[in-house]
C-alpha cells in the first residue's frame, strides 16, 4: 500500500542498533508472578537496565543519551501495568503523554537532559487478571493502537495531530487487515526506526528544519485521504492502491518538478 507515503512518515535488557547514528530498539524482559512481560521501548537514547516493584506498581527505566533532547516511545501491556499513570524525571514528578487500548499502554516520553537519567512510571494497576505460571506475556505494538510516527509527532507538535491520527488510523484499520499490509508494517518499522529517531531530534532543535518537514510531508499525508473513501480488505486492493498511491507521489514529488525545471530552462 502507501509504500513511499509511509516511508518517509511511519533477555532482562537487550538493544538491537539501528545504526550508529540513530536510536536503539530496547526490549526490556520484566519478570513478576510467574511471568514474563515484555516492554519495548524505541528512542534515541540508550536503555541501561530496569527494574520493577509489583508493591509499588512501579517500572524504573535507567538511560544513558548522548543528546540534550530526548525522544522515546514506550509500549506497556495492560496485564502488567494499567490505570493512571504517574511519571517521574530523575525523582522530579513529569508529565508525559500516553494513550492506551485493551491491551496496551503507549507512551510517548520526551524530555531534556543528557547523560544518565531515571524515569520511574508508576500505574494505579498492575498484575490484574493473570494466572500464577510461568510464561512470556508479549505485546504486538505492531497490531495495536498507538505505536511510532516518530517525524510526523516532531513535524505536527503531538501525536494526537489530526494529521498523525490519519496515519496511524491507515495503519490499523487499512494496512494491517491484509497479509500483504502487515508485511510491509513490518518491513516498513525496521527501516523507519532507522533514521526516523535522529530525523525528529533535530526537528525539536530546529524550527526551520521542522517547517521544511512540514512543507514535504504534508501533501504526501494529504494524498491518504483518498483510502478513507475506499474499501481496502482484499491484496490485490492493497497492491493496486499502494502501487496508485506510489505512482501519484512520484509523479507530485520528483516527476512534477523535474517537468517544471525543463519548461523553465527551455523559456530562458
Amino acid at each position: 500500500m502507501s509504500l513511499l507515503v509511509l516511508f518517509f512518515v511511519i533477555t532482562p535488557v537487550y538493544g538491537e542498533p539501528l545504526s550508529s547514528a540513530t536510536g536503539l530498539i530496547n526490549r526490556l524482559d520484566v519478570q513478576t508472578g510467574g511471568h514474563n512481560f515484555e516492554v519495548k521501548i524505541v528512542a534515541n537514547f540508550d536503555v541501561i537496565d530496569h527494574e520493577f516493584n509489583k508493591d509499588e506498581k512501579r517500572l524504573t527505566i535507567f538511560i544513558n543519551s548522548s543528546l540534550e533532547n530526548n525522544l522515546g516511545e514506550i509500549i506497556i501491556p495492560q496485564l502488567l501495568l494499567s490505570g493512571n499513570f504517574t511519571f517521574y524525571l530523575n525523582d522530579i514528578q513529569s508529565n508525559q503523554e500516553i494513550k492506551f487500548n485493551d491491551r496496551i499502554s503507549f507512551i510517548t516520553l520526551n524530555f531534556t537532559g543528557s547523560g544518565n537519567n531515571k524515569i520511574d512510571i508508576i500505574a494505579t494497576n498492575t498484575f490484574a487478571g493473570v494466572d500464577e505460571r510461568s510464561e512470556t506475556l508479549v505485546i504486538d505494538e505492531s497490531t495495536s493502537e498507538g505505536g511510532g510516527c516518530l517525524i510526523a509527532t516532531a513535524t505536527y507538535g503531538t501525536e494526537l495531530a489530526p494529521q498523525v491520527q490519519q496515519l496511524r488510523e491507515l495503519r490499523d484499520n487499512k494496512l494491517l487487515q491484509t497479509k500483504a499490509g502487515t508485511s510491509f508494517i513490518n518491513t516498513f518499522n525496521d527501516v523507519y526506526y532507522s533514521f526516523s529517531p535522529y530525523i525528529a531530534d533535530y526537528e525539536r532543535e530546529n524550527s526551520i528544519f521542522r517547517e521544511i518537514v512540514k512543507i514535504a510531508i504534508t501533501p504526501m499525508i494529504s494524498s491518504l485521504s483518498i483510502l478513507n473513501y475506499v474499501d481496502v480488505n482484499s491484496e490485490f486492493e492493497v497492491l493496486g492502491y499502494g502501487i496508485s498511491l506510489i505512482l501519484f507521489n512520484v509523479g507530485m514529488y520528483f516527476v512534477a518538478p523535474v517537468l517544471i525545471l525543463i519548461r523553465i530552462r527551455q523559456n530562458f
